[in-house]
């Protein structure tokens, strides 16, 4: 199944993201027009996690849909085998641009596990991230489907729609400060020195996806639910 549907009573990331696309839009969109005033005046449409669509998250041919593209001609599954990426939010603009979106709440979500695929599907993952690494310019020896590939598998997805399909696609991850439910970081250095470390085991310094890329970091005292 690609369209999965989430609870709306937890707590931590999934949570606040369901709040945050829910019920603060006016906060969300003013703060990623800032970091991307191409997007000024343009109109932001939240596809997920919507409360009228049992707060789903997508991935494969439906997260392709949901972002208004026909998964027959944007074949994402000659680039990465099924059951890929779930997205924690999805949103267009009205410019025709991708938002892409993944949310943390604490520092031990960033290191995710290995992938578990199988060896077909392994194989092909790898020859992805082998791709997308070399296209940026990183020529370190790091298993990207190792300790931070929750981080790379998302970053290959922007490649993919950025990069091989000339898509204008757009990757925000979602750093939430203050969530006490899973014990989160206080302040937005925490979160950079943690990031900081995964930037440079990964080579991620400076690459070209990067100025279609940012970090936002959300005070969550400040959601309204």
């Amino acid at each position: 199944m690609s369209k999965v549907k989430q609870p709306g009573n937890e707590h931590g990331s999934l949570k606040d993201i369901q709040v945050l696309v829910n019920k603060n839009q006016d906060l969300i969109d003013n703060i990623i027009k800032k970091e991307f005033p191409e997007m000024i005046y343009e109109n932001i449409y939240w596809k997920s996690p919507l409360e009228v669509d049992d707060f789903a998250e997508y991935r494969d041919n439906d997260f392709i849909d949901i972002i208004g593209l026909d998964h027959n001609e944007i074949k994402l599954q000659e680039y990465w085998p099924e059951r890929g990426p779930q997205w924690d939010a999805l949103a267009t603009t009205s410019g025709s641009r991708i938002i892409l979106v993944e949310a943390k709440a604490n520092i031990p979500e960033i290191v995710s596990p290995p992938s578990s695929a199988g060896p077909k599907s392994k194989a092909q993952v790898d020859q992805s991230l082998k791709e997308t690494k070399i296209a940026l310019g990183i020529k370190n020896n790091v298993d990207w489907s190792g300790k931070f590939y929750q981080f790379t598998n998302r970053l290959a997805h922007l490649y993919f729609l950025r990069e091989l399909h000339k898509e204008p696609a757009y990757l925000i991850n979602i750093y939430f400060i203050g969530d006490k439910s899973v014990s989160g970081p206080e302040t937005i250095g925490e979160w950079k020195a943690a990031l900081q470390v995964l930037y440079s085991y990964l080579g991620l310094k400076h690459h070209k996806l990067n100025k279609y890329m940012a970090n936002i970091y959300i005070d969550v005292t400040l959601l309204k639910h």
